[in-house]
């Protein structure tokens, strides 16, 4: 049973919003902003290799010195009602070498409460 009152694209806005958010400094650094969108049980595999789980992720946030990517090719899937997964791609470009950084990244949502949380993320390098 379907319990969507959102079209598929204004859902689709709404987790574009969502992840567009995370990339986002003042909002990584505040660690209630990034605790309301992280599960409970929220696990990432990062580009880097290295696992994160919730409360590493908060950490690590809170402290870190970041230029937030760009954001292309934005996707989003609902697996289920109340499930969704997003995929996209992230670019940096190098401000010392002018190189171009990207890594592919898919994150599954679920509906808590009402609210969107995102139980799992990952990211991938990728050629640019």
């Amino acid at each position: 049973m379907s319990e969507f009152h959102e079209s598929p694209a204004e859902v689709c806005a709404l987790f574009q919003a969502l992840e567009a958010a995370l990339l986002e400094p003042a909002v990584r650094r505040d660690r209630e902003k990034v605790a309301a969108l992280l599960a409970e049980d929220f696990l990432e595999f990062g580009s880097s290799g290295r696992v994160w789980t919730r409360e590493q992720t908060l950490e690590l946030l809170a402290t870190e010195d970041y230029e937030p990517p760009a954001m292309e090719d934005f996707q989003c899937r609902m697996l289920a009602w109340d499930v969704a997964l997003v995929t996209y791609k992230t670019v940096r470009i190098d401000a010392k070498t002018g190189e171009r950084q990207c890594a592919l990244r898919s994150s599954v949502w679920t509906r808590v409460n009402g609210g969107w949380r995102v139980r799992f993320h990952q990211g991938t390098r990728a050629l640019g």
